[in-house]
């Protein structure tokens, strides 16, 4: 027998009906993994950030472009985005002052530009995005020019399917002909030069027309000053070359998109902090050869599984006649890379 009786008329005095219950003790309701399509999100090109706020171009080429200010969203916090990256913002994006917009996803990249802290590093730093064209700046003097940096910026560019450019500066204190003879293999390679007071910039600006351009180079060489000939109003900081040690002052210290625009059209310019290295760790290696066009065709005839190196045995390269300056470039690169665990 049952001790309840079923007839118990105190029943309500254990109702608790009317307690709320909260299914989230940091909320009213439960968080969903589902996020917001954005749908109304415009593009925006990213042209520079500072401090965790990005510079934003709205409505490009068309009358009402503008600028704005944007942060990313929470859920973007490791996705790094970069100067060049067209991105999807959403919120104010009127550009007026006080204003903050928030991007919220990145557009699919057609090119991405990356260098590490050295060879051995896999771990990449991005430089920027969707560019199609590297301009290499180099001196020919003060500080002298490296050869062998310019082999790792051509290996960068054409590991990311970037077409490289080079310019050669201060070719009034010294001839660089020596120098150039370097990269004489490679034929698609288009070279500027110029002097201290005769920048070829109506030339350069007209390779620049309907590209996006990053600008590298080691510090010193006359790069800001160049982006400043041809961006007149872009105040690009410039320095000086230490006399004592050769090497120059980083003046540059942020990524930035600058719009190039001439009587016969327009692009962009984005200017690089200089640089004193490259890393390359990033980059497969087999695609290194590739930066060596001259050197890719006499490679053809060497045996299969062939490194190349020094010690490889019937390399065709030891018999090639190729320039011994850009086959010790070659070689110094791939035996870098042979000490890598995935090489």
């Amino acid at each position: 027998m049952s001790w309840w009786d079923a007839d118990d008329e105190d029943d309500d005095l254990f109702d608790e009906g009317d307690i709320r219950v909260r299914p989230n003790p940091k909320a009213n309701r439960p968080r969903t993994k589902i996020r917001p399509a954005h749908d109304d999100a415009v593009i925006g090109r990213i042209l520079g950030v500072d401090r965790g706020r990005y510079r934003v171009l709205i409505d490009e080429d068309l009358a009402s472009e503008h600028e704005i200010t944007a942060a990313r969203a929470r859920e973007l916090r490791r996705t790094p985005i970069v100067t060049g990256d067209r991105a999807k913002i959403v919120g104010d994006t009127s550009g007026s002052e006080g204003t903050l917009g928030r991007i919220v996803g990145i557009e699919d990249r057609s090119s991405l530009l990356r260098r590490s802290a050295d060879d051995t590093d896999n771990v990449e730093r991005v430089i920027v995005a969707n560019a199609d064209q590297m301009l290499i700046v180099v001196a020919a003097a003060d500080p002298p020019p490296r050869p062998r940096l310019v082999d790792r910026y051509l290996v960068a560019a054409l590991d990311a399917g970037i077409r490289p450019l080079l310019v050669v500066t201060k070719t009034d204190l010294a001839d660089p002909s020596e120098f150039l003879e370097h990269f004489e293999g490679i034929d698609e390679l288009r070279v500027f030069r110029s002097a201290q007071d005769a920048w070829p910039v109506e030339e350069i600006g007209a390779a620049l027309e309907g590209h996006s351009t990053v600008f590298v180079g080691h510090s010193g060489v006359g790069k800001s000053t160049l982006v400043n000939a041809l961006v007149p109003d872009a105040r690009r900081a410039t320095g000086h070359v230490n006399q004592v040690t050769g090497r120059g002052r980083h003046t540059s210290s942020s990524t930035v998109s600058l719009r190039y625009r001439s009587a016969t059209g327009s692009g962009w310019v984005i200017d690089t902090p200089g640089v004193r290295s490259f890393g390359l760790g990033h980059v497969d290696p087999d695609n290194i050869l590739r930066a060596f066009p001259d050197l890719a065709e006499a490679a053809e005839s060497c045996p299969r599984g062939c490194t190349h190196l020094p010690d490889a045995p019937d390399c065709a390269l030891d018999e090639a006649d190729v320039s011994p300056a850009r086959l010790a470039s070659l070689r110094g690169l791939l035996e870098t890379f042979a000490g890598r665990d995935d090489y």
